[in-house]
């Protein structure tokens, strides 16, 4: 004979796993806006810029952007990793693999 089911568990589980998820982005995207020197703005200057830029529909500044953000990336994991860590492959830096620099402290 089968086990049931346990969806009431089953569905706490998810919802879990899902609120984790949601914090390590809003943590990530909380560390992309202080790397990028973009805390020093007032809140409505961020939400303004990042309404245009979601509007934008404009290919060529897409990747403009898109390009030097990897130029970003790049830049600083060659100023922050050693040479040993270093990834020298023409890959593009991914959002999601930005690595939370130890050194300095978040503004609060």
């Amino acid at each position: 004979m089968r086990k049931p089911r346990d969806f009431d568990g089953e569905l706490k589980a998810l919802q879990d796993k899902a609120r984790e998820l949601k914090s390590r982005k809003v943590l990530g995207l909380g560390e992309l806006v202080i790397a990028t020197g973009a805390d020093s703005l007032s809140v409505d200057e961020l939400a303004g810029a990042l309404i245009v830029l979601t509007e934008t529909k404009d290919a060529g500044k897409r990747e403009a952007w898109a390009r030097r953000g990897a130029a970003f990336f790049q830049g600083r994991a060659r100023r922050t990793a050693p040479a040993a860590e270093r990834h020298t492959s023409g890959a593009r830096a991914q959002p999601g693999g930005v690595q939370p620099s130890t050194g300095s402290k978040g503004a609060a």
